[in-house]
């Protein structure tokens, strides 16, 4: 039996980009999504990229018995955890459900890879633990605080992890700290595709551009940046899959709590990424000026020479590529 990385969340955004990453550097692959925020049509889409599909099981982390037997029955080696609630405006309105799931599920999680003795793991965190920073570039040892029950489950997970190392040292533990996670695969065969109106910019941008909304609600022109408008980190997803692959591989070669953020170093406000949309696709975006919403923030951009000097990685793919790639998806999705 060749042994596999259990991709939990793996029909999701990040996710699916990421079991394409593994299975192009040929591991095998077993996604657990209990597809409370994707679709199973996405393992298909993953096999058509790269020519085999993962093994998929729909099915809960929170669900101790079903891990038991997964740890069983595939000589699992290492979890990719992405399985996770993921809105902020509603961790405000779903508090309960946001701890219930996210902190509870990773709790069971780890309990049944300790059952098993698999003892690696790379979490999907956020930059959402920096809070409002005092300064930017953020590096990893600045001060972690929290504005949402979204990014308490964050926070309260990082700590649950370096807790566990601290007691038990010979675990191999990634805290992925990214930023703006944008673009899609470029066969555009997946991508993001939130359900309602989305909370991020790019797919706002891009159904806007496809005529599904009307304008694009641009939250507040009177930040203390160039042009007014929040200014932030966006990465393309696919370099993002790579940083895990490349996480993966560090904790193969060696025990430790790595804790790096994804991201490109450079900060790109909000009209800044309408101009380069309309530029990359020659389209228009219709936007219109709002209120700031409440904890936004001004300006957020990683440090990322931690993850160049530990990993190796760096992303590569520019602001256009993130446009086009962003854009090819949404008109698949249209048919």
């Amino acid at each position: 039996m060749k042994t596999s990385i259990l991709v939990t969340g793996g029909a999701g955004f990040i996710g699916s980009h990421t079991c394409v990453a593994l299975l192009d550097a040929g591991h095998e692959v077993v996604v657990l999504d209990n597809l409370c925020n994707s679709n199973a049509a996405v393992v298909r889409r993953i096999g058509e990229i790269c020519g085999r599909e993962p093994v998929f099981i729909e099915g809960d982390i929170r669900d101790g018995t079903l891990l038991k037997s997964l740890f069983q029955d595939h000589q699992v080696t290492a979890v990719m955890h992405f399985a996770g609630l993921k809105a902020v405006g509603e961790s405000v309105q779903q508090p309960l459900a946001y701890y219930e799931n996210n902190v509870s599920g990773t709790l069971t999680l780890l309990n049944a890879m300790q059952n098993a003795n698999v003892r690696t793991m790379v979490f999907s965190s956020s930059a959402t633990v920096y809070g409002n920073p005092a300064s930017v570039p953020i590096t990893e040892d600045f001060p972690r605080s929290t504005t949402n029950p979204y990014g308490a489950t964050k926070l309260v997970i990082e700590d649950i992890l370096a807790d566990l190392y601290q007691a038990e040292p010979d675990w191999r533990l990634a805290r992925l700290r990214y930023f703006n996670p944008v673009g899609a695969h470029t066969s555009g065969f997946i991508g993001e595709n939130p359900s309602g109106v989305p909370n991020n910019l790019m797919p706002f941008i891009a159904q806007t551009a496809a005529g599904l909304r009307g304008e694009l609600i641009v939250f507040g022109d009177d930040y203390d940046t160039p042009d007014g408008t929040g200014v932030r980190d966006y990465i393309h997803v696919v370099d993002l899959a790579d940083g895990h692959v490349a996480a993966l591989d560090y904790l193969q070669r060696k025990a430790g709590l790595l804790t790096v953020n994804l991201g490109t170093g450079r900060g790109v406000s909000v009209l800044e990424m309408v101009s380069a949309f309309e530029t990359a696709n020659h389209c228009k975006v219709p936007y219109r000026i709002s209120d700031r919403r409440p904890g936004d923030i001004a300006r957020c951009w990683a440090d990322t020479r931690l993850a160049h000097q530990l990993l190796g990685w760096k992303a590569r793919r520019t602001l256009e590529h993130m446009c086009l790639d962003s854009w090819r998806w949404q008109q698949s999705l249209q048919g």
